[in-house]
């Protein structure tokens, strides 16, 4: 049995004055991506050079414009990839390098060594700060753990004035999370003082959730205080820097933003220390279907999962949001119905706004457009078949001929599992396009008698068939080709028919365009009822093939 009662709960703040629950994102938020940083040392088999310029170089494809890549003073091979950024100048004028580095003068000296030639960087500075660290790890007081953050600050301040490009600090009170809410505003304000934040000028103030200790909304609550009780606010760029241990890493960021912070630090799918970092992509996706503007390109996410796996070595898992290879599926019959009619519905309303059930975005705007929306297997309905041959092949299904079908692949599915687009087409030949036996259409000749007969059939046909292989013809009068076909095969087969219902549309447009008649047919002796198809140029030929096809499925052709 777990022993739950070794756990106790983090303290909440009473917190009645918090305004973020009424507020709603409306931009996209300054983003910095710790790939490089956060997301490298949590690799199994980190990135070697090469690929750390091939990742860095992709995040400036993708929009980043504050890339942290490292911690240069405490890596040799961070410090060297550092230096090749800068010594074959690939870093863009608009595009700032963030350095990791703790409040150690050593490190700090390194760190300017690494960022020389740089045209502007961002320091980032940090240390520890959460009460069970002060009192395991440090066993210091509020003020000693002040006095390094400060100290700190010194030490970059001194160094940033002979520095020829620009340095913008960045302070991170590490285990922000479980840090006293006075406390992390003491270090931070004395930090902000100490390195003289202005409007002009502003500091970069980064509260992480080090470790998710609690749900979202507390996260939020205290991003609203800090935000609300920071001096001199506008030269504070307020960041944050969520991990994702409770599963809650994109809510927690989300409800941040509502709480006033300004800039997110992430990855790309989250990969990250223990459960990971937030998922920016996730997030910027959220925003673009709300109808925000993420600000970062990713239209094209086939590309960038590609480069993620070669590398970072780390699967994308087929649920993950947005990427993952499954999450624009559908299994469930009711859910591929609705998604063939949203789709449906769009196209004939002409909409500029998607609005399709389960499908929050089209895939299509990342790059999704060719892999099927709707896949098959035993769970899947009728509407998910019907969806499958409209959307690939143009089959605009009779509604009545939905089940008819969807009962012969569900046979198949549940014998092998999931069945392709591919293979649902190539039954439907199987079944009908191709049931050509033991009757045969071959060739017809259709004579308007309209105007030469007082009779009330109006069209004569004469139709060359095989039956079994063996080449047969019938002439037959009707009112239209149609019911001309259907009355000669009843002489011939000696079976009474009725056409139930009739349907046809073009395949594809152009003058070379191919037509698809439906025939519904009852087998009036037996009470027997199917469908045939026929495709033809002509749409009288197609609609005779549809007929043959019926008689053939049924069972009665070639009996007499």
């Amino acid at each position: 049995m777990l022993n739950y009662k070794r756990y106790q709960r983090n303290p909440v703040m009473d917190y009645s004055e918090r305004k973020w629950p009424n507020k709603e994102i409306q931009r996209a938020p300054h983003w910095c991506s710790v790939d490089l940083r956060d997301g490298n040392q949590a690799l199994i088999d980190p990135m070697v050079v090469e690929e750390k310029i091939e990742m860095f170089q992709y995040l400036i494809k993708l929009g980043f414009r504050d890339i942290e890549i490292g911690f240069p003073a405490a890596s040799q091979i961070e410090y060297d990839f550092l230096r090749q950024l800068v010594d074959r100048k690939m870093i863009p004028d608009d595009v700032r390098v963030q350095v990791l580095t703790q409040c150690r003068e050593e490190q700090i000296e390194r760190t300017f060594e690494a960022i020389a030639g740089c045209k502007q960087a961002i320091v980032h500075i940090y240390n520890s700060t959460s009460t069970l660290q002060r009192d395991v790890v440090f066993g210091m007081e509020r003020a000693q753990i002040i006095e390094i953050a400060v100290q700190g600050t010194k030490w970059v301040k001194e160094r940033a004035k002979t520095f020829p490009g620009k340095i913008i600090l960045e302070y991170s009170p590490e285990s922000f999370t479980g840090t006293e809410l006075d406390f992390a505003l003491d270090i931070c304000t004395a930090v902000q003082k100490t390195w003289g934040a202005t409007k002009e000028e502003p500091i970069i103030i980064n509260l992480p959730s080090t470790v998710e200790m609690t749900t979202p909304n507390v996260y939020a609550d205290r991003i609203e205080w800090m935000d609300s009780h920071f001096k001199n606010r506008e030269s504070i760029i307020l960041s944050v820097h969520p991990h994702n241990d409770r599963g809650t890493g994109v809510a927690s960021t989300e409800l941040a933003l509502l709480a006033g912070a300004e800039r997110v630090e992430g990855t790309l799918f989250g990969n990250g220390e223990r459960t990971g970092n937030v998922d920016v992509l996730n997030i910027a996706y959220n925003m673009f279907s709300q109808g925000i503007d993420p600000e970062l390109n990713v239209d094209k996410i086939g590309e960038t999962i590609e480069l993620y796996e070669r590398c970072c070595k780390i699967p994308v898992h087929p649920r993950h949001p947005y990427a993952g290879k499954l999450v624009f599926t559908a299994f469930s019959g009711s859910h591929q119905d609705a998604i063939n009619k949203g789709v449906k519905a769009m196209k004939e309303r002409n909409s500029e706004i998607w609005q399709v059930p389960y499908l929050p975005i089209d895939p299509a705007d990342i790059g999704r457009e060719y892999e099927p929306i709707v896949r098959i297997n035993s769970q899947s309905g009728k509407g998910g078949v019907a969806f499958v041959m409209d959307t690939y092949f143009g089959f605009k299904l009779p509604k009545g001929m939905h089940k008819e079908f969807a009962k012969t692949i569900q046979a198949i599915s549940e014998k092998q599992g999931e069945v392709s687009p591919d293979q649902i087409m190539e039954q439907f030949r199987q079944e009908y396009l191709e049931r050509k036996e033991p009757i045969h259409f071959r060739r017809l000749k259709v004579d308007d008698l309209s105007g030469e007969t007082t009779s009330e059939f109006d069209t004569r046909v004469m139709v060359i068939y095989t039956d079994h292989g063996v080449e047969k013809s019938f002439e037959a009068v009707g009112n239209g080709p149609i019911d001309a076909v259907k009355r000669g095969l009843q002489e011939v087969i000696g079976e009474e028919m009725k056409i139930l219902d009739y349907e046809e549309h073009a395949l594809q447009s152009g003058s070379n365009s191919q037509a698809a008649a439906y025939i519904h047919l009852l087998d009036s002796d037996t009470g027997m009822v199917t469908y045939g198809v026929g495709v033809s140029s002509n749409i009288t030929r197609a609609s005779v093939r549809a007929i043959f096809s019926a008689v053939n499925r049924l069972g009665i052709g070639g009996k007499k």
